[in-house]
């Protein structure tokens, strides 16, 4: 029995789209990480950066459950002195940046290896439903 080897050569991406519409931040977020690593590919390779495009339209509305609204903490270290540990709520962070809490939720459910960069570059996030990316065919993706 032979094992199949993607060459990155011969992998050709897709792009999708996945409306974001009243989806829940986690649960989306896994399933737009592994379409970036291309695990959903009969053709997988760890090793081998065979993901696709993803863009991700309606990002304002999505939902997060329980009491995640106000009690999600994001951190972030400004630098290693002490007191510059800076702390922001899931609520502060959408009014400021309403599209990096699901960029944030994909770049960590992606592995953490050279291929991350590349990974997350093609993720393309927008507010709402008009996007540069119509040339493209995107193919969209229904989301359980």
């Amino acid at each position: 029995m032979k094992i199949y080897v993607a060459k990155k050569e011969k992998v050709k991406g897709e792009w999708y789209l996945i409306d974001a519409r009243d989806q829940i931040l986690g649960r989306l977020a896994s399933r737009i990480a592994r379409l970036l690593m291309g695990k959903h590919r009969p053709t997988y390779t760890p090793h081998v950066d065979a993901g696709d495009h993803v863009v991700v339209i309606n990002a304002g509305a999505i939902r997060v459950t329980g009491n995640k609204y106000e009690d999600k903490i994001y951190y972030r270290h400004i630098n290693t002195k002490p007191g510059h540990l800076k702390q922001i709520t899931y609520r502060q962070m959408v009014e400021r940046f309403p599209t990096r809490p699901l960029k944030l939720a994909v770049l960590r459910m992606l592995p953490k290896n050279r291929l991350q960069a590349r990974r997350i570059r093609r993720l393309h996030i927008y507010l709402g439903s008009d996007h540069k990316h119509q040339a493209q065919k995107l193919v969209p993706v229904e989301i359980e």
